[in-house]
């Protein structure tokens, strides 16, 4: 397991369009490159609207629009985001897709609620935000990186 008070990784939230990547794409990925708790870098990047192939699903990131950059492709949100990441650990919400839609990565992927005393249920959102007494966010990411400062302290 990481120490979280002094290791560097990256904890993130992904948005996809289907459950696997071979029938979806990445709408939004936001992450958090943290060196223990202090934050270093963030990364928003979303589908261009244009791209996304189930218009329904736009309303979910329909907030905050010039905090994002556009790109053509899953693709290219991949790339992107694998050059950011600089192969650091990654802690994610093992959802059952998100490990799948990262799978070409070669950084080391942990669920984020095994640091979170948590384990993953269709409602695990809600759960954070009452057992870590958050506000409601848009953005997940902050939320998990709320909870794990909280949690670590």
């Amino acid at each position: 397991m990481l120490n979280l008070k002094k290791d560097r990784y990256i904890i993130l939230e992904l948005i996809p369009t289907a459950s696997t990547k071979d029938k979806g794409d990445i709408i939004q990925l936001s992450a958090l490159k943290l060196e223990g708790l202090k934050l270093i870098d963030r990364f928003d990047y979303r589908l261009e609207e244009d791209k996304v192939s189930i218009k329904e699903l736009l309303s979910l990131i329909d907030y905050d629009r010039d905090s994002f950059r556009y790109v053509g492709s899953s693709k290219e949100l991949l790339d992107a985001f694998s050059s950011w990441t600089d192969d650091l650990p990654l802690l994610i919400m093992n959802n059952g897709y998100t490990e799948d839609y990262l799978s070409s990565l070669t950084n080391s992927k942990e669920s984020i609620f095994s640091y979170l005393g948590m384990e993953f249920h269709d409602q695990i959102i809600l759960s954070l935000i009452e057992k870590y007494h958050l506000s409601e966010s848009n953005y997940v990411v902050d939320l998990l990186y709320e909870a794990l400062i909280q949690e670590i302290q």
